[in-house]
Formats: C-alpha cells, structure tokens, sequence
C-alpha cells in the first residue's frame, strides 16, 4: 500500500478531448453483439442453459462489506469513496471462456465485484440503480489495446467455443509447461496464459484489476484489488492440484470459506501523463513509479458457503455486472468501455430471455442464499 503523503502526485484532469471514437465504432459494436450471441447460442445448445457470453463459469460466489477508508484526500475521495460508509458487496470469482470447461483448461481469472446501495449522480441506463459494479482480471492490462482489436480476439474464442474439449485440456497441460519455463527465467507470456496456460494456482490469491480506464471523480484512474489478510496472502501462487478435478477451483474456494474468512484492499491509480498512461490504449501499463496504486477502501467476507446452487441461480442468473451500472463519477472511458455498455445489456437480455429469469439489480442486500 502506498501514502498519497509519501507519495505525491499530481491527477489529470478529464477532458472530453481525452476520448476519441475508434473508425466505426458503432460497426465494432454490432460486430461484438453478433459474436457474443453466437456463443451465447453455442453453450445453450450445449448446456440446456443461458450462461454468461465471457466468464461463463464461476468458481466461488461471496457475500462481504466494503468498508470506505476515513480521512481520504480530495484526488481519492470521489463518487463510491467520497465519505466514509460501509456496502454490502457480492463478489464473483471466474475464469475467462464462455463454454463450461474444466479447470484442466487453465485460463485467466477474473472477479465481478458489485457495490449494493451507493448514492449519486447515476450513470446513462443506470438512473433508477443503486449499485456500482466493478469488473477485473488477474492482470494490470487488456488483451487488446482497442474494441476493434477485441473483435478478432473474440472471433478466435467464438471459433474454438464447444471444440474438442480433450484436445483442450492437453493443450492447456502443455502451455502451462511453456508459461512455466518463462516464468523461471523471469518471463511471463500473456497469449499462453490466455490460451490455456495460466498456471494452477488458487484464485484466492489473485490480484485483480480493472485493466481498462474510468472517471475517478474530476480525474481518471484504474482500479486493483489486493488479498492482504494472512489467510489470502498465504494461498498466492499456492498450486492447486487440477487433475481429474472438473471443478478444482470452486472445491479450493469453498473450501477456504468454509473456515476462513478473507479481506482485499480496493486501490486507485490516477492517471498523471496521457502520454504513458493512454485512455484509448487498454494494452498499456500505466506505470507506478509514476502513480502508484493508492488504498480507497477494503472489502471484508467472513466464513460462509462461497458457491451453491442457490448462489449460482441469485447471482449466475439473477445478476449482471457491468461497469455501466454505477455512478457518473465513475463513468467508464475509452473505446473498450464504450462498447461495453450494448454488449452487456445484450447478454443479460440474453440470459433472461432463455432462462426465464428476471436479470435486475438489487437495492438491497443484507446476505446471499446459504
């Protein structure tokens, strides 16, 4: 954790000069809806079930609090962070492919994190809500630095959506030895990761991270959520043994919960130098030794049954994160963003539609089911 006092820096300003629509946009958009419903149609053929498009399968489904730091400065005291309270959060733990494989098919992880009673000012679409999603990836960048280099990305995933699962998990074995060997020698490769050869460690020990840019308030930032109590800390890079185990990741996370309890802290990086820390580049890292990552607030979840099949169906089914549901102060930017907020709300009209349940957003939440 870094001390904004020890650690001075000076935000940007947002400035709508900052955005600049990709050439055909509103082309990318339709493009991205159509590829997304293709896999949509393939997994519920498949299944007999709606699933998300993208981080179809969840590996753990939590209940907690976030808790707003005191005494925050004027630059981190913005839209969720502005005065010092306490949310009821959900917290869903996935891994990236719109199909249901098993955990032998090592992929990225990702956590959907939904704030439940937030006042302000509300995002376009999101007036009558009171949440403020948050979507992450255990990796400080996007796969692509644009909506319109996502596209091709997706089309490869669209491709190999219900092919050869065998051939999948053999190919994810191999990779995961190629990412290993990089790693050894201080490397670390991104594509074999997302192909298959993430390695097979616990999901509760990830770092994840917004990856792609947001209003912060007046200023713009990234946010990253950090595992900081002993118990999460001491499962980082802790191998978990996927073999014939099809559900290896959600039997480690229900195992965790079923005793411990965990707390991550909620970190801001505020955006110093459009030149090193692009808005319509979501491939770039911003750098910290420009603007490190600073703490807003922690989340907290106690013991508690971290998946079942009454979970699966409130949150699974019954919820969907965006990075559009929120506050205005929280707008999301960049082309990446932009096109998120169609593709989302088709998803989930998707997912309502062939479930016959009702997508919503909660307005209150005192516990999850279990």
């Amino acid at each position: 954790m870094s001390d904004p006092t020890t650690h001075p820096i000076t935000p940007l300003p947002y400035q709508p000069a900052y955005e600049a629509l990709e050439d055909d946009e509103a082309e990318t958009e339709r493009a991205l809806n159509e590829t997304l419903y293709e896999i949509n149609e393939t997994v519920r053929k498949d299944e007999g079930h709606a699933y998300r498009s993208v981080h179809a399968k969840s590996h753990g489904l939590l209940f907690g609090e976030l808790q707003v730091a005191a005494g925050l400065p004027e630059m981190l005291a913005q839209g969720v962070f502005a005065t010092p309270a306490s949310y009821p959060v959900v917290m869903r733990l996935s891994t990236v492919p719109g199909d249901l494989l098993e955990d032998s098919v090592s992929t990225p992880r990702g956590l959907g994190l939904k704030i439940v009673g937030v006042p302000g000012e509300r995002l376009p679409g999101s007036e009558e809500d009171v949440t403020q999603d948050l979507l992450m990836v255990n990796g400080p960048v996007f796969s692509a630095p644009t909506a319109k280099k996502f596209l091709g990305t997706l089309k490869l995933l669209a491709a190999s959506t219900d092919k050869a699962p065998g051939l999948k998990k053999a190919l994810s074995a191999t990779l995961r030895g190629l990412e290993s060997l990089i790693e050894k020698a201080g490397g670390e490769s991104g594509t074999l990761k997302a192909l298959g050869g993430h390695p097979a460690t616990n999901i509760l020990g990830e770092t994840f991270y917004t990856q792609v840019p947001m209003r912060f308030g007046p200023y713009m930032g990234k946010l990253q959520l950090v595992p900081v109590s002993p118990e999460l800390t001491a499962l980082t890079d802790a191998p978990v043994d996927l073999g014939e185990r099809p559900n290896a990741l959600r039997d480690a996370v229900v195992a965790h919960f079923g005793v411990h309890g965990g707390t991550w802290e909620l970190r801001v990086q505020l955006c110093t130098d459009l030149e090193k820390m692009p808005i319509e580049d979501a491939s770039v890292q911003w750098p910290e030794d420009l603007s490190p990552y600073l703490t807003v607030a922690r989340i907290v979840a106690r013991p508690q049954v971290a998946w079942s099949a009454a979970r699966s169906a409130a949150v699974d089914d019954g919820m969907s994160f965006s990075p559009w549901h929120g506050l205005a102060a929280h707008r999301p930017i960049g082309s990446v963003m932009r096109v998120r907020k169609a593709v989302y709300a088709m998803a989930s009209r998707y997912r309502s539609e062939h479930n016959a349940t009702q997508v919503e957003e909660p307005r209150a939440l005192s516990a999850l089911p279990d």
